[in-house]
């Protein structure tokens, strides 16, 4: 086990989705020790999965334990946990929150790690959950820089839990924490979910930045002036500013933006080449770009914030309105001059 001393609580957890980060999280609860379930909504491939040891669609080359358990029963995967992951892309969550709520285990903590805002409601996904779970679920958000395929592999990697219950929070470090992966806690619910939403946006962009070949100078540029606009609209939407400079802000755009394992950079520099948003969800095979979305729902929470998003706005111009990614990128150089507002000195 990788366990760090005094982090040896041990329970029955359940992870509700078999994608790539809900199966590196159900690897690394297990690698503590814990009696671990992962279930999926496919039983055809969650059966291939339980054969061949290895989730050959969503993280290959990582081997799966035995003592992991493949559960394609969605109540007796739940029955008596203690932890329940939800790891459901954001635009699917809704689906599988309906189909928990008649088997839903009582008292258990509720640990939501998929990154975005849903679609038409512009929740974000703990609102989701307790819409469609109730206002007295126990309920924790976990995000940060931690690309799947590294944390399977225990590629160091530090990320954020946050409850408005603190206990709670401590209970999700205290279950997820060992050597190779570092939790820490916040009661900032709404900056860190934000955080782990709208970087997907940048990172987009980011990739724009790479298939148009526009080199270092602007995607610092973009990323610098991304962290501001990330935390004005978190602080129009009630997150606090300082969250944006912690792992679930700064932390995550980084990675997201630089990272060759980042669908949502690739897409970009697919769009920035030249191809189609129609294209390259084609070639995905089936794997969520979560910025997609997320900036459909992103630029609606700015315009009813009355929060000024440039680089979200641009990026939905070039998926949603037909705009060529080097018009928007002349667009933003042109825009009037103004002077430069770090986001830890936010006015208003």
């Amino acid at each position: 086990m990788n366990v760090l001393p005094g982090y040896s609580l041990l329970m029955k957890m359940t992870v509700l989705s078999d994608g790539g980060w809900g199966t590196a999280l159900a690897l690394t609860l297990r690698g503590n020790g814990h009696d671990v379930r992962l279930w999926g909504p496919f039983p055809d491939y969650l059966a291939e999965i339980r054969s061949r040891h290895e989730n050959v669609r969503f993280l290959p080359g990582v081997p799966l334990p035995a003592e992991l358990v493949i559960e394609a029963d969605l109540a007796r995967a739940v029955a008596d946990a203690g932890l329940v992951v939800l790891a459901a892309p954001a635009q699917y969550l809704r689906g599988l929150l309906d189909k928990l709520r008649p088997v839903m285990p009582a008292g258990a903590l509720y640990v939501s790690v998929a990154k975005g805002i849903e679609v038409g409601s512009l929740l974000r996904m703990s609102e989701l959950v307790r819409d469609r779970l109730g206002d007295a679920v126990r309920l924790t958000v976990l995000s940060g820089p931690s690309h799947a395929e590294e944390v399977a592999r225990q590629v160091p990697t530090a990320v954020v839990a946050a409850s408005a219950v603190p206990a709670d929070a401590v209970l999700a470090q205290t279950a997820f924490m060992n050597a190779t992966f570092r939790v820490y806690t916040s009661d900032d619910v709404t900056g860190v979910e934000l955080g782990g939403a709208l970087k997907n946006v940048l990172a987009l962009a980011a990739g724009m930045c790479d298939g148009l070949g526009l080199g270092d100078n602007s995607k610092a540029a973009l990323m610098t002036r991304g962290l501001a606009e990330m935390a004005r609209l978190g602080k129009a939407l009630g997150g606090r500013p300082e969250t944006f400079f912690g792992l679930s802000g700064v932390g995550d755009l980084i990675v997201t933006c630089a990272s060759r394992h980042s669908r949502n950079r690739r897409v970009g520099e697919a769009l920035g080449r030249g191809q189609s948003l129609a294209e390259i969800e084609r070639d995905l095979g089936g794997m969520v770009a979560e910025g997609v979305p997320t900036a459909a729902s992103a630029q609606a929470l700015a315009r009813r914030a009355g929060a000024e998003t440039p680089l979200i706005d641009a990026v939905h111009a070039v998926l949603y309105e037909g705009k060529a990614p080097q018009a928007a990128a002349r667009d933003l150089m042109t825009r009037a001059a103004k002077p430069e507002i770090p986001p830890g000195f936010l006015p208003g």
